[in-house]
C-alpha cells in the first residue's frame, strides 16, 4: 500500500514556529540566509521585531542564541543541517552546550533526501556531532505531526535542543491529534519475529517493509524512536526481549547515529542480533533524491533485506558473530 504524503517536516516546522510566536513573546527566531527554505519566513513575515537574519554565519547565528538564551528569550536557530552542524560546531559547544543554554536548533535538509545539491549539503553526520554534545536533547520526527508536537514540546522543555527537519514530503505516519512525549519512542505496530526500529522519514519505510514482511509470513514490530537522545532504553529492552532481533533504519552515517546508541542500549540490557540500515561510511553523490535513497539501501526493500540477514541469525547461533 503506497502511504500518504503530507507536508514536508521543514513546512511543519514554520507552521509550529509561528503558533508559538503567538502563543509565547519569549520565542525569536533567527536565520542565516536561508528563511525561504528552513520556513522561518512565515515567522518573520508576521514578527520581523522577533527575527534576525545573520547572513551566511553560522557560527554567529549559534553566538547570538546563546546570549539571547540567557537574557530569557527563547531563541529558535535554523540553517540547513551541513551548515549548522559544521559551521557552527565550536559555538553549539561553546555557546549553548557547555551552559546549558536553552537553544533550539532546528536544521533542515538533513540527509541525502536533499538530493541534487550534492555532498557539500548533505548532511549525513549531524546526528552524531549534535548528540556528542553533553546536555542537548536530539530529534528526528517522522511526519508533520510529529514535527509540530515535538516542536511546541521542545519549546516547553528548558536546554539545548537539536531537530532535524527535511526537504522533500513525508509519507504521513500519525493523525492530527498523535501525542509525542520527548525521550519516549512510539510502538507503531506490534511483532513477534523483529523489530524495525526508525526515525525520519525511514519510519515510513519501515512500516512499509513490516508490510512486506507480513506478506512472508514475518512478523515485524515497528518502532517510531523519534528522540535519538534521550533514547527510549526501556521500550528498546521490552522489544529485545518481545522479539529477540533488532533492524534500525536511518537516513545518516552508520557510525553515531541511531543505530549506534540502539547498539548500546540493547549491549546494556537485552543483547540479541541486530542489523543497521544506514549510509555506509561514505557521503553520496548528486541525484534525484528517491534515487539516491534506493542507491544507498535507505528504502522498504532494505529494511526488508536487513530484516531477513537478522532472523538467520537470531535462529541460528553460529551465524551471530558474522
Amino acid at each position: 500500500m503506497t502511504p500518504r504524503l503530507g507536508l514536508a517536516t521543514r513546512d511543519a516546522y514554520g507552521q509550529a514556529l509561528l503558533e508559538l510566536g503567538r502563543e509565547d513573546p519569549r520565542v525569536v527566531v533567527l536565520d542565516a540566509d536561508l528563511s525561504v527554505s528552513t520556513k522561518t519566513n512565515l515567522f518573520a513575515k508576521e514578527f520581523p521585531d522577533r527575527f534576525l537574519n545573520v547572513g551566511i554565519a553560522e557560527a554567529n547565528l549559534v553566538g547570538l542564541a546563546g546570549g539571547l538564551a540567557h537574557s530569557g528569550k527563547i531563541p529558535f536557530i535554523s540553517s540547513f543541517a551541513c551548515f549548522m552542524i559544521c559551521k557552527g560546531y565550536d559555538q553549539l559547544r561553546m555557546a549553548v552546550a557547555v551552559p546549558r543554554a536553552n537553544v533550539k536548533v532546528v536544521a533542515s535538509h538533513g540527509g541525502i533526501s536533499v538530493g541534487e545539491d550534492g555532498a557539500s549539503q548533505q548532511s549525513v553526520e549531524d546526528i552524531a556531532l549534535a548528540a556528542s554534545l553533553p546536555g542537548f536533547t536530539v530529534i528526528v520526527p517522522a511526519d508533520e505531526h510529529a514535527t509540530r508536537a515535538l516542536v511546541k514540546a521542545a519549546a516547553r522543555m528548558n536546554g539545548p535542543v537539536y531537530l532535524r527537519t527535511g526537504r522533500p514530503k513525508a509519507p504521513l505516519v500519525y493523525e492530527a491529534d498523535s501525542s509525542f512525549a520527548i525521550g519516549k519512542g512510539v510502538l507503531l505496530r506490534e511483532g513477534k519475529d523483529v523489530t524495525l526500529a526508525a526515525n525520519g522519514l525511514l519510519v515510513g519505510a519501515a512500516l512499509a517493509a513490516a508490510e512486506a514482511l507480513a506478506a512472508d509470513g514475518i512478523s515485524a514490530a515497528v518502532v517510531d524512536l523519534h528522540t535519538v537522545k534521550p533514547l527510549d532504553e526501556e521500550l528498546i529492552e521490552r522489544q529485545a526481549k518481545a522479539t529477540g532481533a533488532i533492524v534500525t533504519a536511518e537516513e545518516h552515517q552508520v557510525w553515531g547515529g541511531l543505530g549506534a546508541a540502539v547498539s548500546q542500549a540493547v549491549a546494556r540490557r537485552h543483547p540479541v542480533p541486530m542489523e543497521f540500515v544506514a549510509i555506509q561510511d561514505t557521503y553520496a553523490e548528486s541525484g534525484k533524491p528517491e534515487e539516491l535513497m534506493e542507491k544507498y539501501g535507505l528504502t522498504a526493500s532494505g529494511i526488508v533485506q536487513a530484516a531477513r540477514r537478522v532472523l538467520k541469525r537470531k535462529r541460528d547461533p553460529s551465524l551471530r558473530s558474522g
